[in-house]
């Protein structure tokens, strides 16, 4: 009887650990895609987001900048962004700004953390 006791009591200590070890938190991932006026995805245009310090509450400042891939879409991965904030911190605000060469159009987004966050630009004509 103690044997089986003692049986049970690890099993549930094990299956409590890998439970426990499965439960990983998603990434911190803002995807910023540019399109041009006729819809198609730009390739290779620059993409840059700033923290808007007025928002409210206020976003500490952060500045990234990525060239879009061929697929048209900028990858920021903003988990360095999130680790730097306190556990209640889980938004953040951003200024986005979309260029390819002399063709420019702003964004804003709110992002959460843990989540893809997803803008679409469309630059003008």
């Amino acid at each position: 009887m103690n044997k089986m006791i003692r049986s049970i009591g690890f099993l549930s200590v094990m299956a409590v650990l890998v439970v426990l070890s499965s439960c990983k938190k998603d990434p911190s991932v803002l995807k910023v895609f540019v399109r041009s006026y006729n819809n198609t995805l730009v390739g290779n245009a620059k993409v840059v987001i700033i923290a808007d310090v007025t928002s409210d509450p206020p976003t500490p400042a952060y500045v990234d900048t990525v060239q879009t891939n061929s697929s048209g879409f900028a990858y920021f991965d903003l988990e360095d962004f999130y680790s730097k904030l306190g556990k209640k911190e889980t938004t953040g605000y951003f200024d986005v700004i979309a260029k390819d060469d002399t063709k420019q159009e702003n964004g804003y987004i709110r992002c959460r953390a843990h989540i893809t966050n997803v803008l679409t630009i469309t630059l003008p004509q």
